[in-house]
Parts: C-alpha cells; structure tokens; sequence
C-alpha cells in the first residue's frame, strides 16, 4: 500500500511541477518580425498623376533616407484597380525594421527636415497644400508573426 501511495504521490508531484512550468519556458510558435504600417488615400479627381509626382519625390526621397539608415526595410505604393465608393485610391505601405522609441523619431525628423530644407511649420503647411491632391482615409500599423 506504501508503495502504491508513493508512486501516486510522485506521479502527482511530476504533474504538477510540468503544470507549474512557467509560459517563458515553453517554446512559441513564432517570433515577432518587422512592422507594417499601411496608409489609405483617396485621390481627388484630376490629380493622380500630381500625387503620384509628389510620392516618386519627396515621399520617396524621404524613404530612402529611412532605408539608408536602417528604419526601413521597404515600401510599396498600390493602386486600387477598381475602389468602391468609401475605398481608398492608393494604399501605401512601409515596412519598419521595429517599432521607434519617440527619441529615434524626433532625431530621424530632424535629419528628413534638414534634407528637405523645412521646419515642423514648413512641413505642416506643404501637407495642408497636399489636401488639393489626397484626403488621407486613415492608417493602420500591424506586426509580423513569424511562424516557426
């Protein structure tokens, strides 16, 4: 019967300690990639080529920069082949290495407006002019999951 009642007790005792295990030291099934941010335009009539001028030029030139210093990975520009009314024009997408600390975003700013020759007021100012061409429909940012 002592026998019996140790192995139970044992058996119980390994069960618990594997129940007890904490999640850290089990193995996920994926990692954690890059970081997709995707913005929506809708076009206004008359000045997709205009937009599209401004995206192979500042908008471009600025991603470069960012692709240069290791921010960006790479970045997309698609054309809706045929939006319904409420769907955007253009999706434009950048692929981040990682998410940025506010410090990292402030001091990559700094150098995209000294590139550009403009301050926060100047820079401000040329996106409210960019109203003649796109009203931004909003923008959603997503994680990779890698799967293992």
């Amino acid at each position: 019967m002592n026998r019996i009642k140790t192995f139970v007790t044992g058996a119980a005792l390994a069960l618990a300690t594997t129940l007890a295990m904490p999640a850290a030291a089990q193995e996920s099934s994926y990692k954690r990639g890059t970081v997709w941010e995707v913005g929506r335009i809708d076009v206004m009539p008359g000045q997709f080529e205009n937009y599209m001028d401004w995206l192979a030029g500042q908008w471009k030139q600025v991603n470069e920069l960012a692709k240069a210093d290791g921010i960006v990975v790479d970045y997309h520009v698609l054309a809706s082949t045929n939006p319904r009314a409420g769907e955007p024009d253009v999706i434009l997408i950048i692929e981040y290495k990682d998410y940025q600390t506010t410090a990292q975003r402030e001091a990559f700013n700094k150098k995209v407006g000294a590139m550009l020759q403009q301050d926060n007021r100047k820079a401000g100012a040329a996106s409210a002019e960019r109203v003649k061409m796109r009203e931004q429909m909003g923008s959603v940012q997503y994680q990779e999951m890698i799967l293992k």
